[in-house]
């Protein structure tokens, strides 16, 4: 969970888009690899709950971001009370889920957000599920595309800014990122 000081964004948003104008700004995320840059730099001002399913991860997201609250879970397990934040943030992470469970997931962080609450996220393209190596460890992907991740997300949120990314790493690898709001 993240608690702001609302003199200060917590992320930067496309121009035209601000934060929701709660009395504090309360967040999660989910997989957050070792906890930085992203969870370092708003739990510098902000109150961060991160979630991470590997024990190895929270561990080192703990060491390297001690100003913040790390739980091991599985994201697609978590429940909150509705309107519990802020915003929620997932950053590669949903492209580890099956895309059969992909939707419900959806909802529940729809449901998760106060009014006005802010999804952001980098997923996936159109993956089939598939456990491949990657880094040399055995990891699962799977992901919609984006077509249908709309779809799916304009039926609980309000979709600000959508678009597709190609990263390398180091070969060509394309993103669906997004940033939506709850009405």
């Amino acid at each position: 969970m993240v608690r702001a000081d609302r003199r200060r964004p917590a992320l930067a948003l496309p121009r035209g888009v601000r934060p929701p104008a709660a009395r504090g700004c309360e967040g999660a995320r989910a997989r957050l690899g070792a906890g930085v840059p992203c969870s370092r730099k708003l739990a510098e001002r902000h109150d961060v709950l991160g979630v991470d399913p590997s024990a190895r991860q929270v561990e080192l997201e703990r060491a390297n971001v001690p100003g913040a609250r790390f739980e091991k879970a599985d994201m697609t397990a978590l429940d909150f009370p509705d309107g519990e934040f802020d915003g929620v943030a997932a950053f590669y992470s949903i492209l580890h889920v099956p895309r059969a469970e992909q939707p419900a997931l959806f909802a529940r962080i729809a449901r998760w957000l106060k009014p006005g609450g802010l999804f952001l996220a980098s997923l996936g393209v159109g993956t089939p599920d598939v456990t491949e190596t990657w880094l040399g460890v055995e990891m699962f992907f799977g992901s919609n595309t984006p077509e249908r991740n709309r779809e799916v997300l304009t039926e609980h949120l309000e979709i600000v800014f959508d678009d597709l990314v190609t990263m390398h790493e180091p070969d060509p690898a394309t993103f669906h990122r997004l940033l939506a709001r709850r009405g």
